[in-house]
């Protein structure tokens, strides 16, 4: 079964870019126009900063960039390039085995330094910041890692039945910078990231019932992106729209009269 889906184009989406003739629901061609570099800004460009009072760096999933670019192949091929150049760091979201948020490290630094400012533990995350991140690409840390080859090592904490791990990784995640996986390792993580994962959940599964909830379970897409999002949908329909079309929640059929977002049969 091929991996590629219908590639959403961006001018369905507010993108300024221009539209040459017979280009509408054609594929970017390859280069940076079609990178997977260029999906993570346009997604950057929909994440809703005001709405986090600019505190978190824009998150996209994984799902939205297979929106951008529908071979799964070849995203997966860029976005690994992408992490072990240390240009994006990918996390754990958390409410999904396989929701992965992704974010240019650049920004996850600049957030990150500005969120413990002035904190006690300020210090442990420009070390983790220093020293860590742009020598480890993956998604998680061990404790072995953390403590022999980085040095993370302050008082050991012990409380009734808890994990016991160095002070200086308690601080990471009392940061926001680290959140525990299980006993000896944690995953990446963004500071307020909670409050993301809150409304991300919330919007998909609402417009998940506008869909749902229209004749035979299908609807134009131009008409769901005019309809007034619901007050659940915080994070914006086109934003939301991106994931569950990359995701598979959504299928695309296309149609003389425009694409059409339907609910997979079950």
């Amino acid at each position: 079964m091929s991996r590629k889906r219908p590639r959403l184009v961006p001018e369905t989406f507010g993108s300024k870019r221009q539209q040459g003739p017979g280009e509408a629901g054609e594929e970017f061609p390859k280069g940076e126009s079609g990178s997977v570099r260029r999906a993570l800004r346009e997604l950057g460009e929909l994440f809703p900063r005001r709405l986090f009072q600019d505190a978190l760096p824009p998150i996209a999933l994984k799902s939205q960039v297979y929106s951008l670019v529908p071979d799964r192949t070849v995203a997966d091929r860029q976005l690994r390039e992408l992490r072990e150049q240390g240009e994006i760091r990918v996390i754990q979201l958390g409410f999904d085995c396989d929701a992965q948020g992704i974010v240019f490290t650049e920004d996850f630094k600049a957030k990150a330094l500005e969120s413990c400012r002035g904190c006690p533990f300020e210090g442990t995350v420009q070390k983790f910041l220093a020293l860590v991140l742009p020598a480890c690409g993956d998604l998680s840390f061990q404790q072995n890692q953390m403590i022999q080859t980085f040095g993370f090592r302050d008082c050991e904490i012990t409380e009734p039945r808890q994990i016991t791990f160095p002070l200086s990784l308690r601080q990471l995640v009392n940061a926001g910078i680290l959140t525990v996986r299980d006993a000896g390792s944690w995953w990446l993580s963004v500071p307020g990231a909670g409050r993301f994962v809150k409304y991300f959940v919330k919007g998909r599964r609402a417009v998940l019932g506008m869909v749902r909830k229209s004749k035979y379970r299908e609807l134009s897409l131009s008409e769901l992106l005019g309809r007034q999002a619901p007050l659940s949908v915080r994070l914006g329909l086109p934003y939301h729209v991106h994931d569950l079309i990359g995701g598979q929640l959504l299928d695309i059929v296309p149609t003389t009269s425009g694409t059409l977002l339907r609910l997979p049969e079950t």
